[in-house]
């Protein structure tokens, strides 16, 4: 007992002296800071967290709200797990419907975050005096492409026709991203890619010498091979020669090919389209474009911030509200270039607005099935489709697919005459 009262107190005869008056006031003011500071952190808890869930929020992949702060930003990942903050999204960010939208840039091919361009790539450089240009074959933001003709660039003809592009802008960042471009197609090389010969840089204009192909674009050669295509010969209309599904088939199993290519050199396009697709003769198709397309097809562009072009028609959700391009991101736009194909360069949800486009998508509605379109294609573009990037379609398989359909039946070809 002697070791416990060491240790308790006798209430009984111990009764603390009372505070002074002083010291009563101070302690008041104490206690009543502490209760204002505790409840201006429990507001900003509350304003944090409760505006989420004021609008339905729940997980990351969810569509996003007008407020500025909660907004999930539209940015390149290098794996495609990560979303930055709202922080992170540049001045011009835009709010369409319900999603914010930042600027993005969209060159035509991007290397993947396993991607290294090589260190010691050559790029040919071709003398002026040997390019001679014919004609104006259009204009884009960057400069004017012209029909040429350049000489000694192949051992087996004097002189073969090229598509010649010139930089307008030659500033050092203007020129810094014209020699990357270089570079980086210069280390693309495939019979479905259209190839890169060269650069001249003797003087201005600076100019990126491409292989011409024929035809032009793909998605204007589909229209002009439609049901209600015309063509005008000699001052007569005259109807022109309709694809067949068999000659669709052929030309889409060799977008495959290219796109098969691109993803095992780790690029993802990110602009897959039938506008940014080119003809050649005898139905060889390849991807590549000039970087015309955003000005002749600018319909087919969502504008965000006065001057970045998207092209939300062709993109999956997850591009759309997370700015993540993959080579799974590059399926969907695939599914999307298999549709244009079988309506004949019809535009996709062309009896959309954009807004209602990005609605659509986000919300999991995908495209009919076209009137020409064989089931099996039909399936591989739901393939394409999937919400989960996992769940989609492997590009092997998709081209794999459409090459033994395209074996299936013969394909001829003087529809080019």
């Amino acid at each position: 007992m002697g070791c416990l009262g060491a240790f308790s107190r006798d209430t009984d005869t111990d009764t603390p002296p009372p505070l002074p008056e002083d010291k009563v006031a101070v302690y008041a003011v104490v206690g009543v800071a502490g209760v204002a500071l505790t409840g201006c952190i429990l507001m900003l808890v509350i304003l944090k967290y409760g505006r989420n869930s004021k609008f339905g929020i729940k997980g990351s992949s969810s569509v996003i709200s007008n407020d500025d702060d909660s907004a999930s930003p539209l940015h390149h990942v290098s794996n495609g797990n990560n979303t930055p903050s709202s922080s992170e999204m540049g001045p011009d960010a835009v709010i369409i419907g319900m999603t914010k939208i930042p600027v993005i840039e969209n060159p035509l091919y991007f290397p993947n975050s396993g991607s290294v361009l090589k260190t010691d790539t050559f790029v040919q450089h071709i003398k002026r005096h040997n390019i001679v240009l014919k004609r104006e074959l259009g204009e884009g933001a960057f400069g004017k492409v012209f029909l040429a003709e350049c000489y000694n660039l192949s051992p087996d003809q004097d002189k073969i026709l090229v598509a010649v592009k010139t930089l307008k802008e030659a500033s050092e960042s203007g020129r810094a991203d014209f020699y990357r471009e270089a570079e980086l197609l210069t280390n693309l090389q495939h019979e479905h890619i259209v190839t890169f010969y060269g650069v001249c840089v003797e003087s201005d204009p600076l100019i990126m010498v491409f292989e011409y192909m024929k035809h032009g674009d793909l998605n204007k050669f589909l229209r002009a091979h439609g049901p209600d295509a015309v063509l005008m010969a000699d001052g007569q209309q005259s109807v022109m020669v309709e694809l067949t599904q068999s000659q669709m088939l052929h030309i889409a199993q060799q977008i495959a090919a290219g796109m098969v290519y691109l993803a095992s050199q780790h690029f993802v396009h990110r602009d897959l389209a039938t506008r940014n697709c080119l003809v050649g003769e005898n139905l060889l198709v390849k991807i590549g474009d000039f970087g015309m397309s955003r000005d002749v097809y600018s319909t087919d562009y969502y504008r965000v911030g006065g001057h970045t072009m998207l092209p939300i028609r062709w993109m999956p959700p997850e591009s759309i509200m997370y700015r993540r391009f993959t080579t799974e991101s590059d399926v969907w736009s695939l599914g999307v270039v298999l549709w244009e194909i079988f309506t004949y360069g019809k535009q996709p949800w062309y009896q959309l607005s954009n807004n209602e486009v990005i609605e659509c998508i986000t919300q999991g509605r995908v495209l009919q099935r076209p009137r020409t379109c064989p089931k099996e294609v039909y399936d591989l573009m739901l393939g394409c489709w999937q919400r989960e990037p996992y769940m989609r379609l492997n590009i092997k398989e998709i081209h794999g697919l459409l090459h033994s359909l395209a074996k299936a039946s013969p394909v001829y070809l003087d529809i080019l005459g």
